[in-house]
Parts: C-alpha cells; structure tokens; sequence
C-alpha cells in the first residue's frame, strides 16, 4: 500500500481515477503495457537469460496482482515493479552462479570455449571481459550501471527505484564507469 499524504497508509478509492489498482484489468494492462519493455532488459542484463528474465517479469507482476497493490501513479507502480525485478533477477543470478560453481567442481569440467577463428575468439574474450568487469563492480555500482545503460532510466528514475538522492546517483554512475574503464583497460580488449 502506498501512503495517501495524510501520515496513514490506506487503500485508495475504487472511483479515484488517478489510482491504479493491480487486481483491476485495465488498470493491471496499462501497468504492464507501460513498464513490461524496461522490466525484461533490466532483468535480461542481470541475468543473461532471455527465459529467465521474461519468468522473473511475470512472476513479479503476478505478485503485484495477487497481493493487490494500489498505486497513486503510473510512475509508482513502474518503480515499485523495477525493485522488486531488480532484486529478483539479482537473486536468481546469485543463484545460479552457485550452482554453476557447484556443478563445474563436481564434474570437473573444463568451461573454456573452443577457437572458431581469431575475430571470433577477440570478439567472444571481449564480451566475457565485459560482463567479468561489470562483475567486478560492487553491487550498489553495478546496478545503477545497469538501471541508466539498459533499463535507459534517468537519474530521477534511478533514484526512485533505488531510494537515493539524483546527485548520489550521479556519483555512483560516475564511479561506477570509472572503474568499469580501469577493470576494461587493464586487459587488452579487442573492438570490431
């Protein structure tokens, strides 16, 4: 529930057209037509994993359905939904490297890619690079990295969906492409 202004949480009005209530069917279209483009790629950039990323965006608006959230605003809905994708995907992608750990020791398997070609190759350590880098970054980096780049969020928008002020934000991005470059320029990266 979502405060109404007056210092006390209520549900809003049924007749209150600015509201957006999830279990409403036009209200739960408009929410997910709005906002379902920006929740996969941020999900997908954390992830990795088209499939993956569509069930973490369903499931979560499945959540908000069922528990029947009421939103003063489109934007708050938009928000409340990055948050909770945001903090699902990065959950599963803890997950799985778990697993992915576990599974490669069991196994012993050998995880290095086969040569196709030299261009291949540069192109492939390239993005594996990439992605190691944006890993290396701390989380509080890393994600308002990915909220700005590939959700295309401004830094107001990051703001709300982070709970921190647009200059703290600003701060972060900054420091977090800082490092990014440092990590990146320390190997020898191949572009096309």
């Amino acid at each position: 529930m979502f405060n109404s202004g007056n210092g006390h949480e209520s549900i809003f009005s049924k007749g209150d057209e600015k509201t957006l209530h999830a279990e409403n069917n036009s209200d739960f279209r408009k929410i997910y037509n709005s906002v379902m483009q920006t929740l996969f790629r941020v999900s997908y950039r954390i992830v990795n994993d088209e499939e993956a990323a569509e069930d973490l965006v369903h499931d979560s608006l499945i959540k908000m359905r069922e528990k029947k959230l009421v939103f003063p605003s489109l934007d708050d809905a938009k928000f409340w939904l990055i948050r909770v994708v945001k903090n699902a995907s990065l959950n599963y992608a803890k997950r799985k490297t778990r697993e992915k750990r576990a599974y490669e020791r069991a196994l012993r398997e050998d995880t290095r890619k086969s040569e196709s070609g030299e261009t291949e190759l540069l192109k492939a350590e390239t993005i594996e690079k990439t992605k190691a880098a944006l890993e290396k970054l701390p989380e509080n980096l890393r994600v308002v990295l990915i909220l700005r780049e590939y959700a295309e969020l401004n830094y107001k928008e990051i703001g709300r969906v982070l709970g921190i002020s647009e200059g703290n934000v600003k701060v972060r991005i900054f420091r977090a492409r800082e490092q990014l470059a440092k990590i990146i320029g320390e190997n020898d990266v191949y572009l096309p």
